[in-house]
């Protein structure tokens, strides 16, 4: 069953049908999008009911009282908007207008904008240097062949924590030229279309994608089911992995190299190959080929950032 989005917003007298339309609707997205509604609209309701103000249909003084309330507690900007997506797609879903479009809401959150800031504050991207000190301080056990495994597949892939944590034994495919990747489903293709990802050899054993998976998978008996699992203390291989597990193996990673794991974070490796890829001369086709990006604004933010020194004016200056 899918994560029931808006439980709450359900009529108590709902046939199966209309259940079932429910459903359908939740389907149409990610489940980590689905938890982070779900986890949004109860909050939402909590502070409704402690106002005494009614949940469904929400008046617009309500969400702009539970904005000021969020912005006054320290919410970030981009959690804010994020809880107006989940207020609205409740009451459409509901058959109600969104009192998220009211002027009066915009103008409080614009407000909101203004006096907090709402810039990004994007991880750092892992560059070869980091990707090659990390991969060379993980310990030859269980758990350090997974991490290097997916430490290099996740950089050479420009793969997100959802895909890498989703794929499986049967997603994987050697091949004479190195290793090709079927993702099945990822963020911008919620529909399964599918899209194959080639993973060359690596110029270095040590640093080698395709090896280190080799080796993991023989490491860890995987002949079927998900390939990146949980490692116990001892060495036992368990159930598949979260990705907020990679998020946590990146930062270790970081650390056990001697650099800042605060500035690092799963999007980390996504960002890097992008970033690596662009010094390098790569193009934009080839690296969107290989990311799955759909957006060049997206991607060129990897490559302004990573460019910020070496295609810069003072730099060349010889100062």
């Amino acid at each position: 069953m899918p994560l029931p989005v808006y439980p709450l917003f359900m009529p108590p007298d709902s046939t199966a049908d209309m259940e079932r339309a429910h459903d359908y609707a939740a389907m149409a997205r990610s489940p980590s999008t689905l938890r982070a509604y779900a986890a949004d609209l109860r909050d939402f309701e909590r502070y409704c009911r402690r106002q005494g103000e009614a949940v469904l249909p929400a008046t617009s003084p309500t969400v702009a009282a539970y904005l000021a309330f969020l912005a006054d507690q320290g919410r970030r900007v981009a959690t804010l908007e994020r809880r107006l997506a989940a207020i609205s797609q409740a009451h459409q879903l509901a058959g109600f207008p969104s009192p998220t479009a009211d002027a009066h809401v915009r103008s409080v959150f614009k407000g909101i904008r203004r006096h907090h800031g709402s810039a990004p504050r994007p991880k750092a991207p892992i560059m070869i240097e980091d990707l090659r000190a990390m991969v060379a301080a993980l310990p030859d056990r269980p758990r350090g062949i997974r991490d290097r495994a997916l430490l290099l597949l996740g950089f050479a892939g420009g793969f997100r924590r959802s895909e890498l944590t989703g794929l499986t034994r049967a997603d994987v495919e050697f091949c004479r030229d190195g290793l090709i990747v079927t993702l099945r489903r990822s963020k911008t293709d919620q529909e399964g279309e599918g899209r194959r990802v080639a993973i060359p050899y690596g110029s270095w054993p040590q640093t080698c994608p395709v090896r280190a998976i080799q080796d993991w998978l023989s490491a860890a008996g995987i002949k079927e089911g998900a390939i990146f699992r949980s490692v116990s203390r001892k060495g036992f291989i368990r159930q598949s992995m979260t990705p907020q597990s990679v998020s946590l193996i990146v930062k270790q990673a970081a650390k056990e190299a001697g650099l800042d794991s605060l500035s690092f974070a799963g999007h980390s490796l996504r960002a890097g190959l992008c970033t690596s890829a662009a010094q390098a001369g790569v193009s934009e086709r080839a690296i969107m080929n290989q990311t799955g990006h759909r957006s060049t604004a997206t991607l060129r933010r990897y490559i302004r950032d990573g460019n910020l020194f070496t295609d810069n004016a003072a730099t060349r200056l010889g100062l």
